[in-house]
């Protein structure tokens, strides 16, 4: 088979956009991966997960551990969708809470889990 200059460049550009996406891919996976690794505000104590029968809905419960009212929110990556944050939630010291969040339902799921002050 005879190479040709249009086959070439457009084996170049296929190239080139393989390259790009799989970069824009890896530094996404990176954003969400610096997300779950996001610290919890000082003075809360936190555990986040996924609903046990809803890979869509995340969580974040969390007990005030400080001397001061507080304010948090559970904060999703969403994979392709965009990300969500759940309801904010005032506590007093020695009190817990819960804060909720969805992922469209057409997209990746849950690729991060974070808690917001």
């Amino acid at each position: 088979m005879k190479k040709t200059l249009g086959s070439l460049s457009r084996a170049a550009l296929r190239g080139a956009a393989v390259t790009g996406l799989t970069t824009a891919l890896a530094l996404a996976g990176g954003l969400a991966t610096a997300a779950t690794a996001a610290a919890t505000p000082p003075g809360l104590s936190c555990d986040t997960g996924k609903h046990a029968v809803d890979d869509y809905t995340g969580y974040a419960l969390c007990r005030n551990n400080g001397s001061t009212t507080q304010t948090f929110w559970v904060h999703l990556v969403c994979g392709w969708s965009p990300d969500v944050d759940g309801e904010h939630v005032t506590l007093a010291p020695g009190q817990s809470g819960q804060s909720t969040a969805h992922c469209a339902g057409l997209g990746t799921g849950i690729g991060g889990i974070s808690v917001r002050p």
